[in-house]
């Protein structure tokens, strides 16, 4: 398995950045290679991606979510994988946003991107970008 952690600071009340992330269908606005997050029903995601070049499809069920505090998941088919994003006050108007996952590297092209550290500087560009949109006066 590959871990990647990642935080940011987003000058956004905890309230904001937490609705932002749970709009779970505009995950393709902001995450690159995701090309479509619908959700199933309250508890499961239906993922399509593309990762090393490959479409690839996957079903997410979420194992715990806590407003304004937490959200974790974990893959139920396709590609493995699973995590946790969590959302820390700092202030009336900043939010610390920390995100751990692991996922497991299929095949050459994806281990040797995990290795040389890719998989993290595209979470990192997914987090930069998920602090524009937030910070935005128009959200999603």
């Amino acid at each position: 398995m590959s871990t990647i952690e990642e935080t940011i600071d987003v000058e956004a009340p905890v309230s904001k950045a937490y609705a932002q992330w749970t709009q779970f269908e505009q995950f393709p606005h902001f995450m690159d290679g995701v090309k479509e997050v619908r959700r199933i029903d309250d508890r499961r995601l239906h993922w399509v991606a593309e990762v090393a070049g490959k479409s690839e499809e996957w079903d997410a069920e979420i194992t715990e979510q806590r407003r304004d505090e937490r959200v974790s998941w974990k893959s139920t088919s396709g590609k493995q994988n699973g995590g946790a994003v969590s959302f820390e006050r700092l202030g009336e108007t900043t939010t610390r946003v920390r995100l751990a996952m692991e996922w497991e590297p299929d095949g050459m092209v994806e281990k040797a991107g995990s290795a040389l550290g890719l998989d993290n500087h595209r979470v990192k560009g997914d987090l930069d970008r998920f602090k524009t949109l937030v910070e935005s006066e128009t959200t999603l």
